[in-house]
């Protein structure tokens, strides 16, 4: 089945240009000397270390660095699915796991976990129905969802007849259900082909353009961290750190285009160089393994 309406080709349109969405001065995330340490008595695996990282309110924030540094960890710290061991980490002000139970944040996985008896359209409706809304209220924000995500008239399909993009979709709809403030998004587009994720990222970025929600990101992808952000945390090699923060200035919205432009490379180039930095060793040579996951996860 194909991935629905070809991004590409609206892209290929031209819209006029737009504003991203502004982002504001009050931090939604707010971390503050934050570690991570899993293992307790004998081993144990230093996964962060002293993280300070203030994330605005409308950002898209990526998070990128070499396997195992800690993106995800700290992803799900925010998330609050695990606890730092050290430090502060605030949501909206609020510890995170008061945000968690105020619904402050939507998560998309890499994963869709979707449940294949319910259709399109009750999957999205599901975290409405734990909250309680009424049936005609989770039927019009399911029905403005799929409008969002470009799946209108799939809503009454299961989610074994989708391709896997168009199933990603449908879990990124059901986590703006409630209209989070936070959308945490941890590979979400890593199973999918080429071809497929670069669709994927120019829907992704229509809707942070029309919701200004606030998006933090985990991707091991230089070109799609660049393309998507309006910054990129790059973090060190375990223990992970905040080695280095990259503002990304591309115009919005962006587009099939923007990918050729000058700029695009420059900056791909940039985080590049600063994860080459952050991957050498104590005698300033990188190994043939740093060289070659560099080289991979540079070109995904």
């Amino acid at each position: 089945m194909t991935d629905g309406p070809s991004a590409a080709g609206a892209a290929s349109q031209r819209p006029s240009p737009s504003p991203a969405p502004a982002a504001s001065t009050r931090p939604v995330v707010e971390a503050r000397g934050v570690g991570k340490v899993f293992g307790d008595g004998g081993a144990h695996v230093t996964a962060l270390e002293d993280i300070a990282l203030t994330i605005g309110a409308g950002e898209f924030v990526s998070l990128i660095g070499p396997s195992g540094c800690g993106k995800s960890t700290l992803l799900r710290i925010i998330g609050d699915l695990t606890s730092p061991t050290s430090g502060e980490l605030l949501v909206n002000g609020k510890a995170a796991r008061q945000a968690r139970l105020d619904r402050d944040y939507g998560m998309v996985f890499q994963a869709p976990v979707l449940m294949e008896w319910r259709t399109v359209a009750k999957n999205i409706e599901l975290p409405l129905e734990i909250m309680g809304f009424d049936k005609t209220e989770r039927g019009r924000r399911s029905a403005d969802l799929l409008r969002l995500v470009e799946l209108e008239g799939f809503g009454e399909r299961h989610p074994w007849q989708l391709s896997g993009g168009m199933q990603q979709r449908v879990a990124i709809a059901r986590a703006l259900a409630f209209d989070p403030k936070l959308l945490l998004m941890d590979e979400p587009f890593g199973a999918l082909d080429e071809m497929t994720r670069e669709r994927m990222n120019l829907e992704l970025m229509k809707i942070w353009m029309r919701t200004g929600t606030t998006i933090v990101f985990v991707t091991h992808s230089i070109p799609e961290a660049v393309f998507l952000s309006s910054r990129v945390v790059v973090m060190s090699a375990r223990p992970g750190r905040v080695a280095r923060i990259i503002d990304i200035d591309l115009p919005t919205p962006r587009t099939v285009d923007t990918r050729e432009t000058a700029r695009y490379f420059q900056l791909v180039t940039e985080v590049r160089e600063a994860l080459r930095r952050n991957e050498q060793d104590e005698d300033g040579v990188l190994d043939e393994a740093d060289e070659a996951r560099i080289r991979a996860e540079g070109l995904a």
